[in-house]
């Protein structure tokens, strides 16, 4: 990255990145949610309801609450596991890829404001 974040900053950073998002009437999604779909795509794939429980340290209801809320908005889909039927794959999608994508440009513009702020 080329400098020292603190964490002040970093809190900065995340605040601005989340106002802007709720200014722009984007979907609002809880820490949990956004965990899981950072998780989602961030992470290799394939992943499944078990598997993101364990990765979050959260029990599957919850996940699988997330996961409505996340599947309502386009963000993820689900798929039965062909090779194992009792299992549920969580699957991406383009609309959650651009919607993260945009949430990361965010974060880079709130970036490049702090660093044009003096001291």
């Amino acid at each position: 990255m080329g400098y020292e974040l603190k964490a002040v900053q970093a809190l900065n950073l995340w605040r601005g990145a989340i106002v802007e998002s709720v200014r722009r009437d984007g979907p609002d999604l809880s820490a949990r949610q956004m965990a899981l779909l950072l998780t989602v795509y961030l992470t290799p794939p394939s992943h499944t309801v078990r598997g993101l429980a364990q990765t979050l340290n959260v029990s599957k209801p919850a996940i699988t609450r997330a996961l409505d809320r996340l599947s309502e908005l386009g963000l993820v889909k689900r798929k039965i596991d062909e090779s194992d039927r009792r299992s549920v794959l969580v699957m991406r999608t383009v609309k959650g890829s651009v919607f993260l994508r945009e949430f990361g440009d965010l974060i880079v513009t709130a970036a490049d404001g702090a660093a044009e702020e003096p001291g």
